[in-house]
């Protein structure tokens, strides 16, 4: 291996023969829910994601935006979007109660996304928040509610695709009274926030088309992502997208790894990425963006989603409390866990509809959570004929029926999600039949206390209590004899 990619030594070596030896820590696979703070300087116009690439796309909506509010990108330019970027009322305390409220446990910070800038004190870019806009080390502060909270701490790192998504910087209007004006990227005093990237575009020669082939940027990539690391030692590190840049990304995923177990005498890390490959996901665990999967994955795996747009979007239209909770309950039943993006204004609050729905889910958390922390797969994830459509960016509300259950278990106690309201007072879960499953001891509607129940031929037949009003999503506990 090269000096340039010098890692920590431990037990494991930056090879995959290597790194799949990793095993799920059981922090991650009990944890279930995460929320993430998906922020940064890209959230100060308000006008939803990749607004650093899009100020510069001629005729699109966030051009025309930028330049009617802030002015033309060849004279005012995202290194100007940055320093307007203040934090001021950024309360990481106070959201991370809200988050474990809402059944959070553990916690998923930005930080550095394609935009090229880091949301920490960095040592190999100028360009961060400590030094610009909010002055405040964003990361540091996250990690300190997270262990304030005891909630294991990530980070995601979306620099790899930067090199090739920031180009638009270096074009200029074809038409108009700017046409033939270079925009701000092209600026030699700016390269360090633009990036040399000028003859490259979209270089569709590598892995995945936004990683870049320029061997100067995958050794910037490597040194910014250990500093990242070593600075943190996070829990989790999210890659958005494939593993990057062969041994430049297998030696990041080691020292993540050798870090770890370095700190508490095993690894307790988990990497992140996207590629579906198993001979590559297996390295770590695999992330679905905006996602699910068809049944039980063997392997423990994630989505990462958001309740809207990824940055603060004055015209988004919001997921409901009632939505993310059945794509949480539909994930853990396939062995999945969910990282909710909760979009943050500029100035680090949230707005009256992300704080609802965090409180609302905290109501429906305190009564039925027990089915989700701590869970595993059952030996089937569901009952009934509805399902939500596999695959990335697939995460339409479901039309569920009252004959939809989705199961976990923990011990000897199976759990029995009814994703509607019976019209009836009687509930019937035909996978809990006699002979399907061990002999039924007892049956608990959570929030309502014990149930009168039959096991039959046909399946579990629960009396249902009058208390049941609600048309979220409610969960039985039925404890078996084995």
């Amino acid at each position: 291996m090269s000096d340039m990619l010098s890692i920590a030594k431990g037990p494991y070596d930056p090879t995959f023969e290597s790194l799949r030896n990793f095993e799920c820590p059981d922090w991650f696979r009990d944890a279930k829910l995460a929320f993430w703070s998906h922020w940064g300087p890209q959230s100060v116009p308000m006008f939803g994601d990749w607004y650093a690439r899009n100020m510069y796309v001629e005729g699109s909506d966030q051009y025309r935006y930028h330049w009617r509010v802030y002015g033309h990108p060849s004279k005012f330019g995202y290194k100007d979007i940055v320093k307007l970027w203040k934090a001021e009322k950024f309360d990481p305390d106070a959201l991370m109660g809200l988050f474990v409220d809402a059944g959070a446990r553990y916690f998923v910070g930005q930080a550095v996304h394609h935009d090229n800038f880091d949301n920490w004190n960095s040592a190999h870019n100028k360009w961060n928040s400590v030094n610009i806009g909010p002055k405040k080390d964003i990361c540091k502060m996250w990690q300190e509610a997270a262990k304030a909270k005891g909630l294991p701490f990530g980070l995601t790192e979306h620099l790899g695709a930067s090199f090739n998504w920031f180009e638009t910087n270096k074009r200029c209007d074809k038409v108009g009274p700017y046409a033939g004006v270079p925009y701000d990227g092209n600026d030699p005093a700016y390269e360090d926030l633009y990036y040399p990237n000028r003859d490259y575009s979209i270089d569709r020669s590598g892995e995945w088309q936004w990683y870049t082939s320029n061997s100067w940027f995958h050794q910037h990539w490597f040194n910014r992502i250990i500093d990242l690391i070593d600075k943190f030692q996070p829990d989790l590190l999210y890659s958005d997208g494939v593993l990057p840049f062969g041994e430049f990304g297998l030696a990041m995923v080691a020292h993540l790894y050798n870090t770890s177990a370095a700190l508490h005498g095993v690894n307790r890390a988990v990497y992140n990425q996207k590629d579906s490959n198993p001979d590559v996901y297996t390295v770590g665990v695999l992330d679905i963006e905006r996602g699910q999967r068809d049944d039980i994955a063997e392997h423990p795996w994630q989505t990462d989603t958001s309740i809207g747009d990824w940055y603060y979007n004055v015209k988004d239209v919001y997921k409901t409390p009632q939505h993310v909770i059945e794509m949480l309950i539909d994930i853990v039943s396939k062995n999945g866990n969910l990282v909710m993006n909760i979009p943050q204004l500029p100035d680090g609050s949230l707005d009256d509809e992300c704080a609802y729905l965090l409180k609302t889910m905290a109501k429906w958390m305190k009564v039925n959570a027990e089915g989700i922390h701590g869970t595993r797969p059952w030996t089937k994830s569901s009952e009934g004929s509805s399902a939500a459509a596999a695959g990335a960016f697939k995460e339409e509300a479901v039309v569920w029926k009252p004959a939809d259950f989705r199961f976990t278990q923990k011990g000897n106690t199976l759990y029995a999600y009814q994703m509607r309201r019976p019209e009836c007072n009687q509930s019937v879960i035909r996978s809990f039949a006699k002979g399907r499953t061990p002999k039924i001891l007892n049956v608990q509607l959570l929030g309502c206390g014990k149930v009168a129940f039959e096991q039959t031929v046909e399946g579990l037949e629960i009396t249902l209590p009058n208390a049941w009003k609600t048309d979220m999503p409610q969960c039985f506990a039925v404890e078996t004899a084995g």
